[in-house]
């Protein structure tokens, strides 16, 4: 009954096919306005139908089906022949198409050398010798065409340069001579070759510990001969003296006035217009209030800014009081004069530094010499020359003369 189903169920198919081609094939002959004669054969029976209906009437009969053909099997040696990959499939050129034809190579046996095929040292040795002539001759001739061309094109020679050090060459530091203070103040005076009016300045190297806060250097020479420049003195003060200060030369003298005046002009961008600051002790309070403005012209005590006695203290700072201080790097740098002074006066100028650096001495520091441990270098240059080294000697020397001539 399954069977007789089947077979109707293939018969209405092949029915239903079979109307639409035959309407298909009538629209077509309507439509073409070719001949009868080019009209396509008809139709044949359908296969299909034609196999199911033998499965049906002979089930235990199974359909023969062809065997698939084989290619014959190629030599190893035509492999890379143009005939092979011509019949090689689609599989077989995916795998071999890039791969490079690779022929068989051959190597020669290798055979042990005999005892007279050995070569012998003195045979090595003249081919050495043949070699090295000939390399001696090809660098003889290169350099002849070298220096012919050099002639003919004036081609200079190339400078030879010596093979980089990786080791830094130490070089040696020329000590220089430590001179008497006569002869370093000459040998300053010849190297200042500026077209301005240099400054001679001293340099001195303390032996002091700059972490400790109570080590500090720091204090005021006034020096007999000035220093060469022209200095603006400001006097905070009233009443006498006020009038004491402008009698001795006080470039601007004031008070509460002078106070205000300075603020204001702080404030307005303004800049100082003098040099040094003294002030009576009645005055010192209201300063306060300008501090921050004077900072390092602040009046100090210690430095002898702050003073009853105005005349002397307004005199000194015009005839040249330098005040110095210690550095961070426990160096003190202060200016004694100028390069158109005298040898004899730049003497005394540095004998009275000296003299005060010695009394700016720390009481920490014990030594059994008052240079000892406290000055270690002295050197004297100009604003844009060479400095020189000073002995201490000669420095004492002249430190003993400042004070003999102080104290007459």
């Amino acid at each position: 009954m399954a069977a007789l189903e089947l077979l109707l169920s293939h018969a209405r198919r092949h029915c239903t096919t079979r109307a639409r081609a035959s309407l298909l094939g009538f629209h077509r002959s309507l439509c073409s306005s070719s001949s009868s004669s080019s009209n396509p054969d008809p139709p044949q029976p359908d296969e299909p139908l034609k196999r199911a209906l033998n499965r049906i009437l002979n089930p235990q009969t199974p359909s023969p089906q062809p065997p698939l053909p084989r290619r014959p099997r190629q030599p190893e040696s035509d492999w890379g022949s143009a005939e092979s990959r011509s019949m090689w499939t689609r599989e077989d050129m995916r795998y071999v198409k890039d791969a490079p034809s690779i022929s068989p190579v051959s190597y020669p046996t290798r055979v042990a050398p005999l005892p007279e095929d050995r070569v012998t040292a003195e045979a090595e040795e003249e081919v050495g010798k043949k070699e090295s002539e000939e390399m001696e001759k090809e660098r003889i001739r290169i350099e002849a065409e070298n220096r012919i061309r050099r002639r003919v094109f004036r081609v200079e020679e190339e400078k030879a340069f010596p093979f980089p050090r990786l080791i830094k060459v130490e070089k040696k530091q020329e000590q220089k001579v430590i001179l008497d203070l006569m002869d370093a103040i000459r040998e300053v005076k010849a190297n200042a070759n500026r077209n301005f009016d240099e400054t001679i300045e001293a340099h001195v190297r303390l032996g002091i510990d700059r972490r400790r806060s109570d080590m500090t250097v720091r204090g005021a020479a006034t020096l007999p001969h000035g220093s060469g420049k022209v200095v603006r003195v400001a006097v905070f003060a009233e009443g006498t003296a006020a009038e004491e200060a402008r009698a001795a030369g006080a470039d601007i003298v004031g008070g509460d006035d002078l106070i205000d005046e300075i603020k204001n002009l702080h404030q307005g961008g303004g800049k100082l217009n003098f040099d040094r600051c003294i002030a009576t002790p009645q005055m010192m309070p209201r300063l306060t209030k300008i501090s921050r403005i004077l900072r390092s012209l602040m009046p100090n005590a210690n430095r002898g800014s702050v003073t009853v006695d105005i005349a002397k203290a307004v005199g000194e700072a015009k005839r040249g009081r330098v005040e110095f201080k210690m550095d961070k790097t426990a160096i003190v740098h202060v200016g004694l004069g100028k390069v158109s002074f005298s040898e004899k006066v730049l003497r005394e100028n540095i004998g009275a530094f000296v003299n005060a650096l010695l009394l700016a001495k720390p009481a920490g520091l014990k030594k059994t010499s008052k240079y000892a441990g406290y000055v270690n270098a002295f050197h004297l240059c100009s604003t844009m020359g060479p400095g020189f080294p000073v002995s201490i000697q000669s420095l004492s020397m002249a430190a003993d003369h400042y004070n003999k001539l102080h104290a007459q």
